[in-house]
């Protein structure tokens, strides 16, 4: 085995185009599964048994079930399925696969947030007889989401490494150039190299920007209960993480 310069300059524009088609699919893809894992968090915290049993069943049937199977199926296996079956270009079915997957985990650290909050909180929102509105607006939601952000930012950081299994269905990402590129010059150590590269200058930033953030609102947490009795952050994380 031989290392060309060469291959590296002829395959780094490829690569470079398909890099930002990778990072705007994980900003798609964390989008969806925010917004989604709101609509989780919601449909558990309906009182009543039938559906809490029927949310808790999908839940778990879409994380026991690998992001690449989930992508096959809606690519391959859903237009074929009668009345239902909806064909999807590449990059939507990259969105709703990886999105509604990772939703499900983004689900539990809303609601880990929500639980964090302290009781009391709840029983002065209910005292002052606010509306629901006004009570998840005002009361609860401005204390639950900030020590969320650290664990959303790990997933930002997880799914911009899942991202390259959407070259599977045909996404033209950092990973499928390098493919293509190989396919054509029988060069893959060059392109492949350059792809690791760039994820590993990519998220090794983020990752450490993500730990300072954690110590930042760590402090800011332990100051706030100096008891260390309030830890349902870390529950949350440790069962469903």
């Amino acid at each position: 085995m031989t290392w060309s310069w060469n291959y590296v300059w002829e395959s780094l524009p490829l690569i470079f185009e398909g890099m930002w088609i990778t990072l705007g699919l994980t900003i798609g893809c964390f989008a969806f599964a925010m917004l989604f894992g709101f609509v989780w968090t919601f449909l558990r915290r309906i009182p009543w048994t039938p559906v809490q049993k029927l949310v808790g069943f999908l839940l778990e049937f879409i994380r026991s079930t690998p992001p690449l199977v989930q992508l096959f199926f809606l690519f391959y296996a859903w237009p074929m399925v009668p009345y239902v079956g909806v064909t999807l270009d590449p990059i939507s079915c990259a969105i709703l696969g990886l999105g509604g997957h990772f939703s499900t985990y983004i689900s539990e650290i809303y609601r880990s947030g929500i639980e964090s909050v302290d009781k009391g909180q709840w029983e002065a929102a209910k005292a002052l007889n606010l509306s629901t509105g006004k009570k998840w607006t005002k009361i609860i939601l401005p204390q639950a989401i900030p020590p969320t952000i650290p664990m959303l930012g790990n997933y930002l950081i997880i799914m911009f490494k899942e991202v390259p299994l959407t070259a599977t269905i045909g996404v033209t990402g950092m990973l499928h150039a390098a493919e293509s590129f190989g396919a054509q010059t029988f060069a893959y150590v060059e392109p492949l190299t350059l792809v690791a590269l760039f994820f590993l200058a990519m998220s090794y930033p983020s990752a450490v920007l993500i730990r300072k953030l954690e110590k930042k609102f760590n402090r800011r947490f332990d100051k706030k209960n100096p008891t260390g009795t309030n830890n349902n952050m870390d529950k949350g994380v440790a069962v469903n993480g």
